[in-house]
């Protein structure tokens, strides 16, 4: 009987297309398929290392028809990486439902560390966030939204989340109003040309951003409460 193949986790990078491993270059190279949640995004990181490669769409919308195949192929023998739009697989995409598959059915699985927006946003926060709790992304629905802050407030964590550029500002209006002197920091556009980093109170960056339009992928981090800072 034939051994089955490896799934491999493989990070890519978050906006700097050099922002990636020799290892990861070649498990790419020589996976007989990669499952990726954006296949056209995948391909300029591909085309960009010249690396021809069967490229087949696994992403949220269809990762249980698509786990189920991909499942089938490990079983066959072949090798399979998976990465997602940018960063580590499995941290806020639905990577993690694929690699439960795998090891559901004793199939190998193999992280190809690199890069990661959460772990790059705390790298460069400069605030205390020891320990931290991260949240993905946070409710499109402002009561949602709100109340999930709330509750955020009481817990003894720095807290990091992504946000889109579209609701930042309606975001920082809530963390405003509920963490009042809790120190933040926003990450936009992370090793991109425009990458850019802003420290201070959510009010304070409301202001900062009120007037301009915000784009590309955002991290949030706001900072542990420190002793008597919620009196």
């Amino acid at each position: 009987m034939r051994e089955s193949g490896i799934l491999y986790v493989v990070a890519t990078p978050i906006g700097n297309l050099e922002d990636i491993t020799l290892r990861a270059l070649r498990i790419l190279k020589e996976a007989d398929i990669i499952a990726a949640e954006d296949t056209r995004k995948t391909l300029k990181l591909l085309n960009y290392y010249k690396i021809k490669a069967n490229l087949l769409s696994y992403r949220e919308e269809n990762k249980i028809r698509q786990g189920k195949r991909l499942i089938t192929y490990l079983k066959s023998g072949k090798n399979i990486a998976l990465v997602t739009d940018a960063g580590t697989p499995g941290i806020s995409d639905p990577g993690a439902h694929l690699v439960h598959l795998a090891l559901k059915e004793d199939i190998k699985v193999t992280p190809i560390p690199g890069p990661s927006a959460l772990t790059c946003a705390l790298s460069v926060a400069g605030l205390p966030t020891q320990p931290f709790i991260f949240m993905g992304f946070l409710p499109q629905r402002a009561a949602r939204r709100r109340k999930l802050l709330a509750n955020l407030k009481e817990q003894p964590y720095a807290i990091v989340f992504y946000e889109s550029p579209h609701r930042i500002k309606k975001t920082l209006k809530d963390m405003a109003d509920i963490f009042k002197e809790r120190e933040v920091a926003i990450m936009r556009e992370m090793t991109k040309v425009h990458e850019e980093i802003i420290l201070g109170s959510a009010e304070d960056i409301l202001k900062d951003l009120e007037q301009r339009e915000i784009k590309g992928e955002i991290t949030v981090i706001i900072s542990r409460a420190i002793k008597g800072d919620e009196a």
